[in-house]
């Protein structure tokens, strides 16, 4: 096997966007230059779930500086072509202004567009909606799950059974919100039938594909641009609804449009680490060589899409055992769609495989890197495969040496609170 390239590791490399972003070149999404744009201010449900039964726009109207105000009453019919090939997951993906219904609570229920950000701010607060309000669905532990999606190696029930040490514990993590110090943002114009968008993205083709398929343009019809990416961490990895909005917005009134998302919309206008409730049940013999795992896993989703990430594998392959059992079900909710965010999947998984090793380690009274040596596999037990490479127990001696590991107090119980 050959060893892998070091000429980046150590390396004082220099990022290619690195200067222009820390002088302050970099222009962003909504910093590019267009002429005659306006501004628009998106005007969120403020129910959880329900229908719209009215829409006051006459104060926001008569506010100096308001060109329109764009809801379901008055919003062009939009074609919403298919596009499941763009990172849209499965499901009926939100169409913003076509009908009244209310899906979550912050989903765009109107636009202001005003010549001045200020004009568009204030006539959005100007507006009044009215609802219907149902109940909505937010908590896992109430929703009727879908159904799960398994896998198995061995007989993990009676590894469990026949193990000499068990733990069986449960999880519950919340969710992770992107937050970048670049919030979304568009910027849209049309050019009689071509569309151009400024956006904030981490994929244009993504983007590109996703406006093409909304307004049942050609592709060679639209174009996005975006040179700069003020972090995402995932968040820019789909076309969310807030860019259809500036588009439709710059259509209706004949003039480039900028949108912007505050630091509240970005909680709900676009897509978070989903929310789990994992159980893992975890058996070792007495030296800490694990025998079997049973991992049940909670995710939440919208009630419109059904998003899914790769939250098992984890569990196939960090450390080696005979018998493994798992169950990922999705929860549907009245709440937006999740996205991916930085280590989707594995970053939550890893999270909690690692700390019932170290409940386990305490348990046992092991050293907790010494029982990670212990469980070192050979291979990819989940997939039959070899590793490309794995040093990991070099790591672990590297890490310890380090870090001073033999001056730790081992007698600590994993997440015990400190006093004192």
């Amino acid at each position: 096997m050959s060893p892998q390239p070091q000429a980046a590791v150590g390396a004082p490399l220099s990022r290619v966007d690195g200067r222009l972003k820390v002088t302050g070149q970099a222009v962003y999404a909504a910093e590019h230059d267009v002429d005659g744009v306006v501004h628009a201010v998106i005007v969120d449900a403020s129910i959880g779930r329900g229908r719209i039964t009215s829409i006051d726009t006459g104060a926001a109207e008569k506010h100096p500086g308001v060109l329109r105000v764009i809801s379901h009453r008055n919003a062009p019919k939009l074609p919403y072509r298919d596009n499941s090939g763009s990172n849209n997951p499965p499901g009926r993906r939100l169409r913003v202004f076509q009908d009244d219904r209310v899906l979550f609570h912050g989903q765009p229920v109107a636009v202001v567009v005003a010549t001045t950000l200020e004009a568009a701010q204030h006539g959005a607060s100007l507006v009044k909606v009215g609802y219907d309000a149902e109940q909505p669905s937010t908590d896992l532990h109430e929703a009727e799950p879908d159904k799960p999606t398994n896998y198995a190696r061995g007989d993990a029930e009676a590894g469990l059974r026949d193990a000499a040490v068990r733990l069986d514990l449960t999880y519950q993590l919340a969710r992770n919100h992107h937050n970048p110090m670049e919030p979304h943002a568009t910027i849209a114009r049309w050019d009689g039938k071509r569309l151009t968008v400024w956006d904030k993205t981490q994929w244009v083709v993504g983007t590109h594909d996703e406006l093409a398929a909304v307004f049942d343009l050609p592709k060679d019809s639209v174009r996005v641009i975006n040179p700069f990416v003020g972090g995402g961490f995932g968040s820019g990895l789909r076309c969310w609804p807030h860019t259809v909005v500036a588009a439709v917005a710059a259509r209706e009134t004949g003039r480039p449009v900028k949108l912007v998302l505050s630091r509240r919309q970005m909680y709900f206008g676009t897509g978070f680490r989903p929310s789990y409730e994992y159980r893992l049940r975890l058996g070792s013999d007495r030296r800490g060589r694990l025998t079997a795992a049973v991992h049940e896993m909670d995710a939440e989703t919208s009630s419109y899409e059904t998003f899914t990430e790769d939250v098992m594998p984890a569990g196939q392959m960090l450390y080696s055992m005979a018998n493994v059992r798992q169950a990922y079900r999705t929860v549907p909710l009245d709440v937006n769609t999740p996205v991916w965010k930085r280590g989707p999947g594995f970053a939550t998984a890893s999270f909690v495989i690692e700390s019932a090793m170290d409940e386990l380690a305490h348990e046992l009274g092991i050293d907790p890197i010494e029982l990670r040596r212990r469980n070192e596999p050979n291979e990819d037990e989940g997939k039959n495969l070899p590793f490309s490479t794995r040093r990991l127990r070099e790591c672990y001696t590297v890490g310890a040496r380090e870090f001073g590991w033999h001056r730790r107090s081992p007698g600590r119980v994993p997440g015990a609170r400190v006093t004192g």
